[in-house]
């Protein structure tokens, strides 16, 4: 599993002309699903999203986690974050799940976030064309794959 997310002041996603998602302060985090992903993915992940100190505390250092600032999560699913682009110009998707895989797992991470952050999370249309807009704050963006957790 990997996840872009980035410290935002807001964030949207727009599906169709119709907003589907959006949160003010908080986490924008793109979500990219592969086949080896399981449970314990997801849980790990789920915990170290809402647990990263990457919001200022008084002094201006970041030292304060997305549940202790209280701010929102805004998820959305991202396949070409498994783009394989060392061969070739066009990337290869190959690694990137399914529908019929990644939808239950994607599924089961708004879940555990939800679980673990106390409070409902915004999220796109998985599989759809979405326009995401976002305002990155610092910015703060960060890189994480569950498989190169250790």
């Amino acid at each position: 599993m990997r996840a872009v997310i980035q410290r935002v002041t807001e964030a949207s996603v727009t599906v169709d002309g119709q907003v589907t998602g959006a949160i003010g302060t908080g986490l924008l985090v793109l979500l990219g699903i592969e086949d080896a992903d399981s449970n314990e993915d997801i849980e790990w992940l789920s915990n170290k999203i809402v647990s990263l100190r990457i919001f200022n505390d008084a002094a201006g250092i970041m030292n304060i986690s997305l549940k202790e600032y209280g701010g929102d999560i805004l998820l959305v699913s991202q396949f070409t974050l498994h783009a394989a682009t060392k061969k070739g110009n066009r990337p290869s998707y190959i690694k990137a799940s399914k529908p019929a895989v990644a939808v239950p797992l994607y599924e089961q991470m708004i879940e555990q976030l939800t679980t673990d952050l106390g409070k409902k999370i915004y999220t796109g249309i998985f599989g759809a064309d979405m326009k995401v807009k976002l305002l990155n704050d610092g910015p703060v963006t960060i890189l994480i794959d569950t498989k190169l957790k250790e």
